[in-house]
């Protein structure tokens, strides 16, 4: 099952939230996320958080969940949801933007989960953000903008091919050297490295 999660940060249009819906068997709001969802007429399935950032009226058709506890925030619990109905792809928008503590905060989120699920994939109105499992490969338009980052530190003898500028058996590290920026120059995308967590963006 696939389930869209709507947290709190900056969302993308509706049109986009909808088409992921379309295919979606759960829709989570996350705390304040379910805000996003009145502003956009949408109708979660869940509202689930600390509810600091959102207030129940009594009028929703959601089950609203209050999970208290600052040990864990409103995505992981939204995950954790998730992961206990079985879902195996998930798609969350509003993770990223406004404070750049919770964006950051909200990568170790993805990092904590990616191997509770098949896909777990964050959209906003910049880039389509994923962790990758190497061996990697995928087919973009040629000129696509991607960038790569080390999440946890550093990632080892990486190898790219049908980027423009390519790695063999390099490194990259923060604070000495990452892959932002770079661009498709064939339509297929291969990746492999031997450790390290590797985020991507298609920048959009």
């Amino acid at each position: 099952m696939k389930a869209v999660v709507l947290c709190d940060g900056e969302i993308v249009e509706k049109a986009i939230i909808q088409n992921e819906l379309e295919d979606s068997g759960l829709f989570i709001a996350a705390d304040g996320g379910a805000n996003h969802a009145n502003e956009l007429d949408l109708a979660p399935d869940v509202i689930i958080g600390d509810l600091d950032s959102y207030t129940e009226t009594g009028r929703e058709t959601a089950e609203v969940i209050q999970k208290p506890g600052q040990e864990t925030n409103d995505l992981e619990k939204a995950l954790s949801y998730a992961a206990k109905k079985n879902v195996h792809q998930v798609i969350v928008f509003g993770a990223t933007g406004k404070r750049l503590d919770h964006t950051l905060k909200n990568l170790s989120v993805l990092l904590q989960f990616n191997s509770k699920f098949s896909s777990i994939v964050f959209k906003d109105r910049y880039s389509t953000i994923f962790l990758v499992t190497p061996p990697f490969k995928k087919e973009f338009p040629v000129g696509t903008s991607i960038s790569l980052f080390p999440l946890s530190g550093t990632v080892e003898n990486i190898t790219t091919t049908g980027l423009k500028y390519p790695l063999k058996n390099g490194i990259l590290k923060n604070g000495v050297q990452d892959g932002s920026s770079n661009q498709t120059c064939k339509k297929t995308v291969e990746i492999d490295f031997k450790k390290g967590d590797l985020l991507l963006l298609v920048n959009h």
